[in-house]
């Protein structure tokens, strides 16, 4: 037996579906927000004011010069919330805040050889207090909280980026999320980072965005995230989609994870094999043309086994475009997406078309941007059941 929608429920529902129309076409008047909800003008005009009062929206200048009332455009409110996004990687930590409109008020990025649990929970309950600072003093009460963006397996899984024995052991049975949320006293959002990649990726898609999408990230691994549906498949424990743990086969016909081939990692590898070592720090900073002809031999393998991820993908869960982007260079990016789509084009489909391959709007800075995003979603916008207040 289906369970009726409590009131409050109802009233949420509504409001956020009002809140949507604003924030995907501004400059709405209260008529055209009406009509795209289906909700009458008076429950329009009764959210809105609500709304306003809350601080979410605003209203602009009156167009004058048209038949009868003048239209007020209806805008989001900039400072109608404020959220912190942090990215905790195998090698580097990204953290921000941002306000509704997306603007970034502050941030901070730092790479390092390994992740130690100890160090990085000191440094991002400082930096948390720190980013906090720049919200004005009346609109602390706006804070949505804080979104934490990690690799689903850092904790048991940090000795593949060498981190010494102390530093694993110290992982085990160690909480981040659980820390954090008691240090810093927000709420906390938490997220695999390759799902809130994928998210930040969706919203800097220009509007109509797609319904169904894949997204991969070259990092240290590789990460991922699918949209079924307009919405993020995270599955029963939030850590779906780790189309890295696909099996595909290297260059030398080897079975082997996807993580270990299309990853910043399998280069890693090819330079240790090549007596050379991996440039620290920034990705996007290293003289990648030095690195050659190993980038480019790298590239082909990795290319291979994106395409080969992205069409098995595509036969369990259709969708029409995939988006690929890594914390590399641009040019490097461009280079290995073109290189995706020459093997797609080559690959053969047995009742589906191929996805087109695009290449991603935000880099490296993607999960931290979607860590900051997808709270404000779930608290404003999002009306499934388990966003809603009972």
């Amino acid at each position: 037996m289906a369970r009726r929608m409590a009131v409050s429920g109802l009233r949420q529902n509504n409001e956020r579906a009002v809140l949507t129309v604003v924030a995907s076409v501004p400059g709405s008047s209260a008529a055209q927000i009406a009509r795209a909800t289906g909700l009458g003008p008076q429950s329009v005009s009764r959210i809105l004011g609500e709304l306003e009062n809350a601080g979410l929206i605003r209203r602009g200048e009156a167009r004058k010069g048209q038949r009868g009332q003048p239209a007020v455009p209806i805008y989001m409110s900039p400072d109608g919330a404020y959220c912190v996004g942090c990215e905790v990687g195998w090698r580097h930590m990204h953290i921000l805040i941002r306000n509704l409109g997306g603007e970034i008020l502050g941030e901070h990025k730092r790479y390092y050889a390994y992740p130690d649990a100890e160090e990085i929970l000191a440094e991002v309950v400082s930096l948390t207090k720190l980013l906090l600072g720049l919200v004005p003093q009346e609109h602390l009460g706006r804070v949505v909280g804080i979104g934490l963006a990690m690799p689903s397996g850092i904790a048991r899984n940090a000795n593949l980026v060498g981190a010494p024995e102390h530093v694993v052991s110290a992982w085990t049975n160690f909480d981040l999320a659980a820390e954090l949320g008691t240090a810093i006293g927000q709420p906390l959002f938490v997220f695999n980072d390759g799902n809130a990649g994928c998210w930040a990726e969706l919203a800097a898609w220009p509007a109509p965005r797609p319904a169904n999408l894949a997204y991969l990230q070259v990092g240290t691994f590789l990460g991922a995230g699918l949209i079924a549906d307009g919405r993020l498949w995270e599955g029963p424990t939030g850590n779906s989609a780790n189309l890295g743990s696909m099996v595909v086969c290297d260059s030398a016909g080897n079975q082997q994870f996807a993580h270990l081939t299309a990853s910043i990692m399998a280069l890693e590898k090819r330079m240790a094999a090549a007596g050379q070592t991996l440039p620290t720090g920034r990705p996007a900073s290293w003289d990648w043309d030095a690195m050659e002809p190993i980038v480019s031999d790298w590239l082909d393998e990795a290319s291979v086994a994106l395409a080969h991820v992205i069409i098995n993908t595509s036969a369990v869960m259709e969708f029409g475009t995939a988006i690929v982007d890594g914390v590399m260079p641009r040019h490097i990016v461009e280079r290995l997406v073109e290189k995706v789509r020459e093997r797609i084009a080559v690959f053969p489909v047995l009742t589906s078309d191929k996805p087109t391959v695009v290449i991603g709007r935000l880099g490296a800075d993607a999960p931290a941007r979607g860590a900051a995003l997808k709270p404000m979603f779930r608290r404003l916008f999002s009306r499934d059941s388990a966003d809603l207040a009972d």
